[in-house]
């Protein structure tokens, strides 16, 4: 009776594992058993049964586990199968009758029921991931078609060309890498999940992993850079902005290098799981939070700093009005992006670890659901509902719309004076053109 039991123990541990002709030798449950069973025969050979004994069980190999000689009264436990990854343990009593049956059972001992509850269970979280990616992914695609929008308008439009939309720029290519490296990394991640099933993790998707938060911790370094450079706009009358850009970009692109180097170093000595998305060791993770929440602080006291000196020059009357209507718009999209993202930071990066079960889903796809339409509002608030790129934009469109009503105009007048007896012909008109000095130049 206990030999079908095995059997179906053994049936029911493959169909955890689909797709075993697919995966690596590692992570196939057919390899590991048999590579286990032909240790268990070896082992068995070496320790083979003395004369003495009378009464013993025979060591033997039950299809799952290796079991070793033993006399009568011995208990012998045995590790689950590897490919499971649990820490459970199956016992054995040897008795004047042989072997016992193996208790507790399997299903129970390696955490793997055999009821229906399991595979629902395991189906509506797989339902659920897949939902909040796909979320995300929407997300995130949204943000990357704005931000690369944003990113040529700035660049294409001449009259644009400025510091501060360099800095808006720089702050739109760090979205735009997290968008980019967040899709490279659930490539990696789900390419071959039947290898992250059985733990094995490859460098690229800790690289990935590694990428991902260089350019959340470049997002914010950038805010900062826009925090700094509005400060100084207003509070300095002299201000070299050329001389400043090498400084912007170290703090925007440097200053995150330093901060994942040492993040990096640290989950190498002391946490190398998995793809470095693990968060057993608190003080690792804070390398990363205490700069963000430095960034964070030290803009928000940037823009205390800037409502006081925008009241004063109002109250003195050394600003013209246009000018400040300007900064105080710039400095409220700037001080919105930073309130917010500040609080979206503070809420997720530390209560998400205190809370399970229905809550843990509803908080998860709050915070994704935000994280990955932040790069839509940066390029909405610096981008398209500023008012300088809305007027340039409507001077470009006036302008080709004006141009285009004048080569339509033209063209009708060129086709009604050929149509006339007494204006020039196409030939005489080409002739007149190309007497002149001027054709040289087209």
């Amino acid at each position: 009776m206990w030999l079908s039991t095995e059997i179906a123990v053994i049936a029911l541990l493959l169909q955890r594992c689909p797709h075993v002709e697919a995966v690596r030798p590692e992570c196939d449950p057919n390899y590991i058993l048999l590579q286990d069973e032909v240790s268990c025969l070896e082992l068995l050979n070496k320790t083979s049964i003395s004369q003495g004994q009378q009464q013993e069980c025979r060591g033997w190999w039950d299809h799952v586990n290796c079991w070793p000689h033993a006399a009568v009264g011995d208990v012998v436990s045995q590790p689950c199968p590897g490919f499971l990854h649990t820490t459970g343990q199956v016992f054995r009593n040897c008795t004047e009758l042989g072997w016992t049956d193996p208790y507790p059972p399997h299903d129970i001992a390696c955490e793997y029921g055999f009821n229906e509850s399991l595979p629902l269970e395991v189906h509506s979280s797989q339902r659920y991931f897949l939902f909040v990616r796909i979320m995300y992914s929407v997300g995130y695609s949204v943000s990357l078609v704005f931000l690369i929008m944003a990113v040529a308008i700035l660049s294409l439009l001449r009259r644009l060309h400025c510091t501060r939309n360099f800095i808006h720029v720089q702050l739109f290519l760090s979205f735009i890498f997290r968008a980019v490296l967040i899709f490279i990394r659930d490539a990696v991640l789900f390419s071959n999940e039947d290898s992250f099933h059985c733990h094995i993790y490859t460098v690229s998707c800790k690289f990935a992993t590694v990428l991902s938060n260089y350019c959340i911790m470049a997002n914010y370094s950038w805010l900062l850079a826009e925090g700094y450079y509005l400060y100084k706009l207003v509070s300095a009358s002299l201000f070299s902005q050329r001389k400043h850009l090498s400084w912007y970009i170290i703090l925007g692109w440097g200053s995150p290098v330093i901060i994942m180097s040492g993040w990096s170093f640290a989950k190498y000595l002391h946490e190398d799981e998995g793809c470095w998305e693990m968060r057993r060791s608190e003080w690792i993770w804070w390398i990363l939070r205490l700069p963000v929440l430095l960034f964070i602080v030290v803009n928000l006291l940037f823009f205390l700093c800037i409502l006081k000196i925008l009241v004063a020059k109002l109250r003195t009357q050394d600003m013209p009005g246009n000018e400040f209507s300007h900064y105080r718009k710039l400095a409220k999209s700037s001080f919105l992006l930073v309130s917010l993202f500040g609080l979206h930071y503070i809420l997720f990066a530390f209560l998400p670890h205190k809370v399970r079960g229905r809550t843990y889903e509803i908080w998860n796809f709050i915070e994704l659901a935000f994280a990955s339409t932040q790069g839509f509002v940066v390029a909405l608030l610096y981008c398209f509902l500023n008012g300088e790129v809305q007027n340039e934009i409507q001077r470009r469109w006036r302008r080709w719309k004006m141009k285009h009503h004048v080569q339509l105009e033209h063209r009708r007048k060129c086709g009604s004076m050929s149509q006339s007896g007494g204006g020039p012909t196409n030939i005489t008109l080409l002739f007149k053109s190309a007497s002149t000095p001027e054709s040289a130049l087209v």
